[in-house]
Order: C-alpha cells, then sequence, then structure tokens
C-alpha cells in the first residue's frame, strides 16, 4: 500500500514540477512579447525622427533659405558667378 501511494506522489510531484516550468515558460514568453512591441514602438519612433530631422535639414540647405538667413546678417549674393581656378603642375 505504501509503494502504491508513493508512486501516486511522484507523479503528483511531477506534474507539480512541469506545471511550474509550463508557467515560468509562459511569463517569459510574454515578456518577451511585450519587450518586442516595446522595441518595435521605439524603432518607428526613433524612424520618424530621422525622416523629421532630414526633411528640416534639406529645408534648410535650399538655396533660398540660404539667402534668407545670410540676408539677415547683411550679406548679399554675388553678381559675379564663380571662377573655376585651374592649377597645371610641372612635371
Amino acid at each position: 500500500m505504501s509503494d502504491d501511494s508513493f508512486k501516486n506522489w511522484r507523479i503528483i510531484i511531477f506534474i507539480s514540477v512541469l506545471a511550474i516550468i509550463m508557467i515560468a515558460s509562459s511569463h517569459s514568453a510574454d515578456q518577451k512579447v511585450y519587450k518586442i512591441a516595446r522595441l518595435k514602438n521605439e524603432a518607428k519612433e526613433l524612424r520618424s525622427a530621422f525622416v523629421d530631422g532630414r526633411s528640416k535639414l534639406m529645408r534648410l540647405k535650399m538655396e533660398s533659405s540660404i539667402i534668407n538667413k545670410v540676408a539677415e546678417k547683411g550679406i548679399k549674393i554675388s553678381e559675379i558667378p564663380p571662377k573655376k581656378i585651374k592649377v597645371k603642375s610641372h612635371n
């Protein structure tokens, strides 16, 4: 009789350990899912910040924007276009 009860206890303990492992695995998977979602949101925010920064840079690099900025400082655009200087080396 005591041998049968020992077998029952072994099965109960084994099933309990499996249940604990399953619960721990489930919690671990949930944490990973939350972390993935958080990282995806962070990547979206960084991507939108990059696009926003790039569009601001493009606006700042526009010739009309540069002309307005230097005009505020009293610098005017030259009427004479720049010329290339060529240097010939004697070998």
